[in-house]
């Protein structure tokens, strides 16, 4: 039995999107169903739906694709952190986890066992404040997780917060479903599409017990 994890979240249609974003719709051009020798389905949706990863470029001015994104952070050791505050990723929570440069760092809020549960977009969820990811852009991770649809929050300073990450090279993973995954130390594999010059795309996330 496989001891793999799927941390990713089901794109179906219906699903929680950004608002303003198109949202994540699939329909069947050719159906067997109503006769046609094939099924074949279109997708519409925005890059940044469900688990996907942010390229510097969603923020950063000629900042690189998701296309550039090196293989070496989409694949290796990552460590999952238990976060504690029920509204924030503060610097002093974080100060107690000896972040490392180079890590891969997934955090588990309380988002994990509340936002999943409905498709309704929820605009109060766990982000991370603009301090602490200037915080985690001075320790350098390669990546950084979280486990909703945005690191920044929907009201304040989410801009800034993408911003200082985004800009000191740390990619950025949404979307997480960590909900069956405790704190510890992981393999991680987080492959995005490799859409040319794109500011995010959709990924598939799957964690291992290290």
């Amino acid at each position: 039995m496989s001891d793999w994890i799927d941390v990713s979240v089901l794109l179906e249609n219906g699903m929680p999107h950004w608002p303003g974003d198109k949202a994540f719709e699939r329909r069947r051009d050719s159906d067997m169903d109503k006769g046609d020798h094939d099924n074949v389905s279109q997708i519409t949706t925005s890059v940044h739906a469900g688990t996907h990863m942010d390229a510097p470029v969603h923020f950063i001015k000629d900042g690189a694709g998701i296309d550039r994104i090196p293989l070496e952070v989409c694949i290796g050791r990552a460590r999952v952190i238990a976060i504690q505050d029920p509204e924030r990723i503060t610097p002093q929570e974080l100060e107690q986890h000896d972040i490392r440069t180079g890590e891969r760092i997934l955090f588990k809020t309380a988002n994990s066992d509340r936002v999943w549960k409905t498709n309704e977009f929820q605009k109060q969820f766990v982000s991370i404040a603009a301090d602490a990811a200037r915080y985690l852009a001075q320790r350098k991770p390669c990546l950084v997780g979280v486990d909703y649809l945005s690191v920044g929050a929907y009201h304040g300073d989410g801009a800034e917060t993408h911003q200082a990450l985004l800009g000191a090279g740390i990619w950025i993973v949404e979307g997480l479903n960590l909900s069956a995954v405790a704190p510890g130390e992981y393999e991680l594999i987080c492959l995005p599409l490799k859409i040319a010059g794109s500011d995010g795309a959709p990924a598939r996330a799957v964690l291992r017990p290290a």
